[in-house]
């Protein structure tokens, strides 16, 4: 059946209001407009960033809205004046875009693409209007992507083409978390050969920062988390040392500096903690030491640290996205997974249906993993 131009129906996992479960539903799907491209979703992960903004504690959220931004799909069918994408391509949608045309991706410095981060954050389609609609409602879009729906539209700046023999189950998960901190590690810290780095966090996000960290050669990976039973996996990714901050009578930025001789030369926050990510910088050796936060901490939360901490060469970053430039990027990111260089398939833990989305993230809170 030819649905192009023509609203589609599907199921989607609707976040009726802050704090409550996600609802499956029956949506709408309007036909894309001018530059923007219709996708049906295949795969999608779940995150703690959507988990962030359902708990009300993200300054953006707008409900009702259909969350979901790790996601891979195919191209049902595409609007006005687009010429990248087909009907049948294999995709990853970007919650950070990349048009190639504004000051931010003419800068090599950056992959902060502003072209339509202003009504991206607002929860609509960039002329302003959202494509979804529930029981006669309008449903706001989540960072641009919305995948937690069969069907989803999406700004033609905001998708990559990808290899179409990758599984989609699995690449979805480069749409976000992996590249992440994978890029933290790569191109935000571009840590060197030799050195010491410590990962604080060891989720998702943290396996990928110790799985950049290796890949650039570094000699010592010192994990940081207050979960043991992650420590086994994170060996696997090419962690050398764990540290359970729970078991120790001093601070742990204190222990890491004990363990390493005056500090690391990376750290990388990988919780959104922001107690956690002065321990990190503060872990740092003195000098030369440099620390990544990539957690996304809650709405008003502030860092600190004394200013002496930088005075004495100590540098604090951040990094979104990992830095990858998107539409360059994540097409060779799936090219090293498909060619073996990159692991993603042993993040995933569990594959389940749209109806049990709730159930995945309570998983995901719980940090389970099915081995």
């Amino acid at each position: 059946m030819d649905t192009a131009g023509k609203v589609i129906k599907c199921k989607a996992a609707v976040a009726w209001e802050a704090g409550k479960p996600l609802s499956v539903e029956e949506v709408e799907v309007a036909p894309p407009k001018a530059h923007e491209v219709r996708v049906k979703i295949h795969a999608t992960g779940v995150c703690h960033t959507d988990a962030h903004t359902l708990s009300g504690t993200d300054p953006e959220g707008v409900f009702p809205v259909i969350l979901g931004h790790e996601g891979a799909g195919t191209v049902e069918s595409v609007g006005e004046g687009v010429t990248k994408f087909k009907t049948g391509d294999t995709v990853i949608l970007l919650y950070i875009p990349q048009c190639g045309e504004c000051k931010f991706c003419k800068n090599p410095k950056t992959n902060l693409c502003q072209k339509i981060r202003v009504t991206q954050g607002q929860g609509l389609m960039p002329d302003q209007t959202s494509r979804f609609t529930c029981k006669g409602k309008p449903i706001f879009h989540f960072m641009g992507t919305s995948t937690f729906s069969e069907y989803t539209v999406v700004a033609e700046i905001s998708l990559a083409k990808v290899d179409e023999k990758a599984p989609l189950d699995k690449v979805c998960l480069l749409g976000c978390g992996i590249s992440t901190g994978y890029g933290a590690a790569l191109n935000t810290a571009k840590v060197e050969a030799g050195s010491t780095c410590a990962v604080f966090g060891l989720g998702a996000v943290g396996l990928a920062a110790v799985m950049g960290c290796k890949a650039a050669g570094a000699a010592r990976i010192i994990g940081v988390d207050i979960n043991p039973e992650r420590f086994k996996m994170a060996k696997t990714f090419g962690a050398t040392d764990f540290v359970n901050p729970k078991e120790q009578s001093r601070a742990i930025q204190e222990v890491l500096a004990e363990m390493t001789n005056g500090g690391v030369d990376y750290s990388f926050e990988c919780i959104g903690n922001v107690d956690v990510m002065r321990a990190a910088l503060e872990a740092c050796h003195k000098g030369w030491g440099t620390s990544v936060i990539i957690g996304v901490a809650g709405a008003g939360q502030e860092i600190s640290t004394r200013p002496f901490q930088l005075v004495t060469g100590r540098t604090w970053k951040g990094t979104a996205f990992g830095g990858w430039k998107s539409v360059d990027s994540v097409p060779q990111l799936v090219d090293d997974y498909m060619n073996k260089k990159l692991k993603v398939d042993e993040f995933v833990t569990h594959t389940m249906p749209l109806a049990q989305v709730n159930e995945a993230f309570d998983l995901m809170h719980a940090g389970k993993r099915s081995l």
